[in-house]
């Protein structure tokens, strides 16, 4: 099966499977997933979502957060890990958007990605998730599945990935595609023990396919 026919059947079975596509970060604005996606390196959404209210409790606008101590933020934001990295790039970032942008997030791709702090697959995030525009988010989840899948072929470079899957993905579906991507990584494909049987893909997905003929022989 070629790539471009298997990465369609994946779009429509995953859509069945997940029909609501959405980040699992909570925010309201823009600048505040910029904030949330960089606390997000090496910690879980779920404890992002936990101390952002806290921050924005503290530091409620763009303003804020730019004029704030680097110290105060990382106090705040140490229960994610990378404290004071994760700050200074909070503060810089802050700093851009008032001084550059008037409080607000631009609208590009190149001008987000030279926000300090921001690569791409932060870059991407917020091109889908707040400007509705293509984009396909890399992370983990979607790197693992796509190689298990076999939609990529031993790539784990993250703008490897990226580009592999612009060549094969339709510009409209890449954005919601890595949305379902986590929801799948975290409820079926889970890493190290994914639940091939229960799996939609199963029968297209590579590792699926080995899977279930491995048992086969096991029997």
């Amino acid at each position: 099966m070629r790539k471009k026919e298997l990465a369609l059947i994946v779009i429509e079975r995953l859509k069945e499977a997940y029909p609501e596509a959405k980040c699992t970060l909570a925010y309201d604005k823009a600048w505040q997933l910029l904030v949330s996606v960089r606390l997000a390196a090496q910690c879980t959404d779920a404890r992002v979502d936990q101390i952002t209210p806290l921050l924005y409790e503290k530091f409620p606008s763009v303003n804020a957060l730019a004029e704030a101590p680097v110290e105060a933020i990382e106090e705040i934001v140490r229960p994610c890990g990378l404290g004071h990295s994760k700050a200074r790039d909070i503060s810089a970032c802050m700093k851009v958007l008032k001084e550059k942008y008037g409080g607000n997030v631009p609208g590009t791709f190149e001008e987000i990605l030279a926000l300090p702090g921001v690569g791409r697959k932060s870059a991407n995030l917020v091109m889908g998730d707040v400007f509705g525009k293509p984009a396909i988010v890399t992370d983990t989840h979607c790197i693992r599945l796509c190689n298990l899948i076999g939609l990529v072929d031993d790539i784990k470079e993250p703008a490897k990935v990226e580009k592999a899957l612009w060549k094969i993905i339709p510009p409209e579906e890449g954005n919601d595609l890595c949305h379902r991507f986590v929801l799948h990584g975290r409820a079926v494909c889970v890493a190290r023990r994914p639940a091939c049987d229960a799996c939609c893909l199963k029968d297209v997905c590579r590792h699926g396919r080995k899977a279930v003929t491995d048992e086969k022989k096991n029997r």
